[in-house]
């Protein structure tokens, strides 16, 4: 009888096929959970495309929707090119985050941010048909609390809730108690930027008593009002997504 062995260059080669495998299986679940998905629509039929965020593996509708809003022009406008997906501001807090954010209880959503009730109105009309039981969110950051400032009236009974990261200023005079809907007010303490400073932040909170969380840490790079800078919460993107969902999982 003979008896065979498998030489250790073998094992490591079968190691190195499983882990290939494995690999491949893995960017196929990465894939399916994000989307392009245009049919959202503006009464004229015009597509308001936007990524979708969602945990692929768990097969159950998410309890939360949260849709971002990143900062500067706020233009993501996402597409498929030559097979691919392609957006702009990758390196936006909220778009570099948002895998953060998703697990079998979280779906995201990145789009253009916007002040038009239109716009966001199609996306909600079309989140409504896929995730009917889903509680959304919108949340902004830096420029694109302006977007969520501006829809607050508009969404107050039609989300459950606005978060505002590095806002804007004129968060100072933002009265949530006004809406309702909840509302939450996040700013990083060492925020350089003057056009986003933790003051007028903080302020919106001794005002009003605006939900309000104040986060620390991280390290910054680059030009104060840039997105790996504090102003970007850069270092800390976990703790502070990680907070927020604490918040939107008490409202229930």
């Amino acid at each position: 009888m003979t008896t065979r062995t498998r030489s250790p260059g073998f094992r490591c080669g079968a190691r190195r096929a499983v882990l290939f495998l494995a690999l491949q299986v893995f960017a196929l679940a990465c894939l399916a959970a994000e989307e392009l998905v245009t049919t959202a629509r503006y009464a004229n039929g015009e597509p308001v495309p936007y990524i979708l965020n969602s945990d692929g593996a768990a097969g159950t509708a998410p309890k939360f929707v949260v849709i971002l809003f990143p900062g500067g022009s706020g233009i993501v406008d996402p597409r498929i090119e030559d097979g691919r997906l392609v957006y702009g501001f990758r390196g936006n807090f909220l778009v570099r985050s948002r895998r953060h954010l998703v697990d079998a209880d979280f779906a995201t959503v990145t789009t253009n941010s916007t002040s038009s009730p239109e716009r966001i109105q199609a996306v909600l009309d079309d989140l409504k048909r896929r995730y009917p039981e889903a509680r959304v969110y919108v949340m902004g950051t830096s420029a694109g609390t302006n977007a969520t400032m501006d829809l607050a009236e508009y969404l107050s009974d039609k989300v459950a809730g606005m978060i505002h990261t590095a806002s804007m200023n004129r968060i100072r005079n933002l009265d949530a108690k006004r809406y309702r809907n909840r509302h939450l007010v996040v700013h990083h303490k060492a925020d350089a930027c003057r056009w986003t400073t933790f003051f007028d932040a903080r302020a919106s909170h001794e005002r009003y008593g605006n939900e309000f969380i104040a986060m620390e840490g991280g390290n910054s790079v680059g030009e104060d009002c840039e997105a790996r800078a504090y102003h970007g919460f850069n270092g800390i993107e976990r703790e502070t997504i990680d907070a927020i969902k604490q918040w939107i999982r008490r409202g229930g």
